[in-house]
């Protein structure tokens, strides 16, 4: 199972930590694992092409994603955003493969 959490201070985004294997169908052909995947990687890779790479820290592994946020500015939070929605239609489509950990704030 995924599990990610996401910690907030006074509704911005600080961290999102995201662990584990979806197991929803052997590797190379998971769906889950592959969008949850995605949807990271698009992230990051928007924050990076948009010019506020350096207002994040990431620690990207296999099974492993960490994001801090360094200094929130209108392009990360958008973009963590919609990361956060990304995850909760997932959750909401494949609830027995990914889980939202207590939200912390």
């Amino acid at each position: 199972m995924i599990k990610y959490s996401i910690k907030k201070h006074n509704d911005q985004i600080q961290e999102i930590k995201v662990t584990g294997h979806a197991d929803y169908s052997e590797s190379g052909s998971d769906i889950v694992c592959a969008s949850v995947s995605t949807a990271i990687i698009l992230t990051v890779n928007g924050i990076e092409f948009l010019g506020s790479i350096k207002n994040i820290e990431v620690d990207l592994k296999e099974g492993y994603f960490n994001l801090i946020v360094k200094e929130n500015d209108k392009i990360v939070e958008g973009l963590l955003k919609n990361l956060e929605y990304t995850f909760e239609q997932l959750k909401t489509d494949y609830k027995k493969y990914i889980k939202n950990q207590k939200k912390e704030g």
